[in-house]
């Protein structure tokens, strides 16, 4: 299939309409991944009802991500993101009717949903960093915030409103009817990527139309690494997104048992929580996207940082006979987390080189994914030794001291604005044959 190419100038020109018609797309393809992952999530409940099969599902769909990650990030520099994201679909579809079929026979095993959740898993490491990087080349600069707080209100939406849906599918249609909508959904994805060029980074289309010399893989992926590192205020913003994966992951996963042990409740008092963390999200995305932030995008998630620690302190303090205000502080929590990410990620979109970025965002979601095992092997005999309580006392505490610290790190404020005074790290073409 030939790519054919187009200019960042010549798509900003009319963006509105081409970006739009893709992000519906990929929404709609968002919507079938979360069908996908209740249907297989379930079905794995009721054949076996047990959290180690559970705990090991979850465990292969982020290994992909965690281990490969990193390296995946050269090839989406290297490569055509548009074809990637197009092949990724189309795989993680095909992976799909695969299921579809091991169903429908009756001879699906527990290890196909394995294989089948790692190759979903596969494909989206590719997609995510090609989607993400070629945003900033197909959305203007001073709007990346507003569509970031349009995605984190997507994710709200699928936060609040996938599980009752895939609940209602699976109550009148078998698991593959249920699946055999991530068909549809993909095709919807796909579909206008055949007929909307993307832009490229312009070294990479230089290297193509032979302009400049092509450099190998291992050179392309040390140059990612050397880009990340030579940049305090870019690595500054990395490392501190990770230690605060670290502190706040365990706080949903330790939900259920605060819920129960500390509140006394049960299945619904849980839902109404997670309800309210998804408005919480759904109102912050509305908000972030028609505000856009601050015009310092970094002070936006700062604040959007320290809401989402105060938020988790409160939950640990919160007396037990007070469940209303954990639903107060759920739904701050959700506000926060889009003020959070939302600018950060239009940060490193805007800031970070074009022809850099599927490399840094893969490093970025790698090492942030790689924290959530690593907390919670950490958090959980913690929170059994001292109570469930101590981990959200501590992370949000935690969280809001490295935030405020990092207000008086010049490297990490200014990042808007130091962009291009760290040197960008050039490969050495690859020897010629």
């Amino acid at each position: 299939m030939e790519m054919q190419g187009i200019t960042q100038q010549e798509f900003l020109s009319n963006w509105k309409p081409k970006f739009f018609t893709i992000w519906a797309g990929q929404a709609f393809s968002l919507v079938g991944s979360s069908l996908v992952q209740f249907a297989l999530v379930w079905w794995l409940t009721q054949q076996t009802g047990s959290a180690t099969i559970l705990a090991t599902a979850s465990l292969v769909a982020l290994l992909p991500q965690i281990v490969l990650g990193p390296f995946v990030g050269a090839l989406v520099d290297r490569w055509n993101r548009r074809a990637i994201m197009i092949v990724a679909d189309t795989a993680i579809a095909a992976a799909t009717m695969v299921l579809i079929l091991l169903f429908a026979t009756g001879v699906v095993q527990i290890w196909h949903i394995y294989v089948i959740m790692f190759i979903r898993s596969l494909g989206g490491a590719f997609h995510g960093p090609a989607m993400t990087s070629s945003t900033s080349l197909m959305v203007p600069h001073e709007q990346l915030t507003r569509i970031a707080g349009l995605n984190q209100l997507l994710q709200g939406f699928m936060s609040v409103f996938a599980p009752p849906l895939g609940a209602l599918l699976i109550s009148f249609l078998p698991t593959q009817g249920v699946l055999a909508i991530d068909i549809v959904t993909a095709t919807l994805a796909v579909l206008p990527l055949l007929f909307i060029p993307i832009p490229q980074p312009q070294k990479r289309a230089a290297q193509e139309n032979g302009a400049v010399e092509k450099t190998s893989y291992w050179q392309d992926l040390g140059a990612g690494f050397t880009y990340v590192v030579k940049w305090p205020g870019l690595l500054g913003l990395v490392l501190l997104a990770m230690l605060l994966n670290f502190l706040l992951s365990p706080s949903n996963s330790l939900l259920p048992l605060l819920v129960m042990q500390e509140f006394g409740g049960g299945a619904p008092e849980l839902g109404w929580v997670e309800s309210l963390f998804g408005v919480g999200i759904i109102l912050g995305g509305l908000t972030l996207s028609a505000w856009g932030g601050f015009k310092r995008r970094i002070l936006t998630s700062f604040m959007g940082i320290i809401g989402l620690g105060i938020g988790i302190i409160l939950t640990g303090l919160t007396p037990a006979n007070m469940f209303w205000l954990l639903l107060a502080e759920s739904f701050l929590i959700g506000a926060g987390q889009v003020m959070a990410n939302g600018p950060l990620g239009a940060i490193f979109q805007s800031t970070i080189e074009p022809e850099f970025q599927g490399r840094v965002f893969s490093l970025i979601g790698a090492g942030a994914m790689a924290m959530m095992p690593l907390s919670l092997l950490i958090a959980g005999p913690t929170s059994d030794w001292l109570g469930v309580r101590v981990w959200y006392v501590f992370g949000g505490v935690v969280c809001i001291l490295a935030t405020v610290t990092s207000l008086f790190i010049p490297s990490i404020m200014n990042i808007e604005q130091n962009k291009h005074e760290e040197p960008i790290p050039e490969a050495e073409p690859a020897p010629a044959d």
